[in-house]
């Protein structure tokens, strides 16, 4: 018998001013419980679900929980509020099993970036997915590029 999974996996890179790469890493996430129902719906064409297409980024560290419905502390200045992503789909395993969700965030000053989620609305909604990404200091004028993949399998 098969059983549907769903995984994450988060890539960030941040490039300095001059665009030269400094940090480069990929993190798994967790899908939180809410983002199933909103899936669920997605697939069946019912409850007036709304797809998953905005990512979000917050300073609080806090462990992992299913059970979040929101990131610990997300950020809300410094051009790096949540933000409507290029949203694609890509193959891991099978063809176009992967939905991409793509955002280049432009720090307008002093920050460190601990973790990141992707929503489905532009404020509230449903949090589909949290990652801690350990500390990611940003300075004004780099860049972090979050390429956030949710694996169906």
């Amino acid at each position: 018998m098969d059983k549907l999974k769903i995984k994450g996996i988060v890539e960030l890179t941040i490039r300095d001013k001059n665009g030269k790469v400094r940090d480069h890493s990929v993190i798994e996430n967790a899908t939180m419980n809410a983002a199933l129902a909103v899936f669920s719906g997605l697939i069946g064409a019912t409850g007036a679900q709304t797809a998953f297409t905005y990512l979000g980024l917050g300073t609080s560290n806090t462990a992992v929980a299913a059970s979040q419905t929101t990131l610990g502390a997300e950020i809300s200045t410094l051009g790096l509020q949540r933000a409507s992503a290029t949203v694609s789909r890509t193959t891991t395993n099978q063809t176009n099993d992967t939905l991409q969700l793509t955002k280049t965030f432009t720090a307008t000053g002093s920050i460190s970036v601990e973790e990141v989620g992707y929503f489905n609305a532009a404020s509230s909604g449903v949090m589909g997915g949290r990652a801690l990404t350990t500390t990611k200091s940003l300075v004004n004028g780099e860049t972090l590029t979050v390429t956030y993949k949710i694996i169906f399998s």
